[in-house]
């Protein structure tokens, strides 16, 4: 393998976790104490990162992890979703609870805010259940076809587009999921989108107009994590349990990983894929993530695993894990 580094959040802190072309790996703990939500980078910076908190907005590092400062002074909200455009790693979207939309077009020194989400009609419809007088922007997915193109899912209530950078929002596209968790897309196959959501899997093949819902094998309908393999469009895998709890709670944890690798057929078929990878019971849904070609990444409170064959098997990656961090629900994983 050749060298990478994931920045893996959880729940209050950051691992920055680098491999060698001879397969060893370290992890350092970064930001200790503070209440972590979401992380992104780009293989195009990879020593830039940004990382979403509770209470401490926007972090980022330039020097590959080593240290961290806020950025964005003015968002002061849960940043709970982050993505870098895959077009220019200077272009850099935050989402926040209550749901609202932020850009960088400087690599994180300045941010605007975009035009407000909750003016939309369905915003009264949208609660996130454990706190229900509020909801937030989950996931921001930028069109690898189209960097103006932006997907926002909403938890819980509703799928939203742009196609001019944010200057306006397309409402809920009839028969998208309501509750979606991960969003996907992949430059060899325009017009395709992916979302794991609460409400099982679906996938447009248009740009979200239209939706399909293969479920077939897929046995736990409430799926969270997922990931594409770059190499492979037709390949996806996700993590899933039988419902929240299952999920994200440690004590009561049992989630685990599916892949289909016929996602471009209408007879799309999922299949359990936990070789390799703990057992079902105990371990929270996994945090899932793409790196070069058919290698993905999973994080759950068991460990970070590494697939080299589009997730049909796991090795774990050998690094100290104590029960410190077997007691923690992964928030976001990223690797460049």
């Amino acid at each position: 393998m050749s060298d990478a580094t994931a920045y893996a959040v959880l729940d209050d802190r950051v691992l920055v976790v680098r491999g060698s072309a001879d397969g060893d790996w370290t992890a350092s703990e970064r930001l200790v104490g503070r209440d972590f939500e979401s992380v992104a980078a780009s293989a195009d910076r990879p020593e830039r990162a940004f990382a979403g908190t509770v209470e401490s907005g926007i972090q980022r590092t330039t020097d590959g992890g080593d240290t961290w400062d806020r950025v964005a002074p003015d968002v002061d909200d849960r940043v709970t979703a982050l993505a870098v455009s895959p077009h220019d790693p200077d272009v850099v979207w935050a989402g926040t609870e209550p749901s609202a939309v932020y850009r960088s077009t400087d690599g994180g020194d300045s941010w605007e805010s975009l035009p407000p989400l909750t003016d939309l009609p369905s915003e009264s419809a949208w609660s996130f259940p454990p706190r229900p007088h509020t909801h937030h922007v989950r996931w921001l997915e930028v069109d690898p076809h189209d960097p103006e193109r932006l997907y926002v899912a909403i938890e819980a209530g509703a799928l939203v587009r742009t196609g001019d950078g944010g200057e306006t929002w397309q409402d809920r596209p009839e028969g998208a999921r309501r509750d979606n968790h991960t969003l996907a897309t992949h430059p060899d196959v325009e017009g395709r989108v992916y979302t794991a959501a609460g409400d099982g899997y679906a996938q447009s093949e248009d740009g979200g107009d239209t939706w399909a819902y293969p479920q077939d094998g897929l046995g736990h309908r409430y799926v969270w994590g997922m990931a594409v393999p770059r190499s492979d469009p037709d390949t996806v895998v996700v993590s899933a349990a039988s419902g929240a709890r299952s999920a994200h709670t440690v004590s009561t944890a049992e989630a685990y990983v599916y892949r289909t690798t016929n996602a471009g057929d209408e007879e799309t078929e999922w299949h359990l894929s936990m070789d390799g990878l703990p057992e079902a019971e105990g371990t929270v849904r996994s945090v899932l993530a793409a790196a070069d070609g058919p290698t993905l990444f999973a994080l759950n409170n068991r460990g970070l695993y590494r697939s080299a064959d589009a997730g049909d098997s796991w090795n774990r990656v050998a690094l100290d894990w104590g029960e410190e961090y077997e007691s923690q629900t992964p928030r976001g994983l990223v690797v460049v």
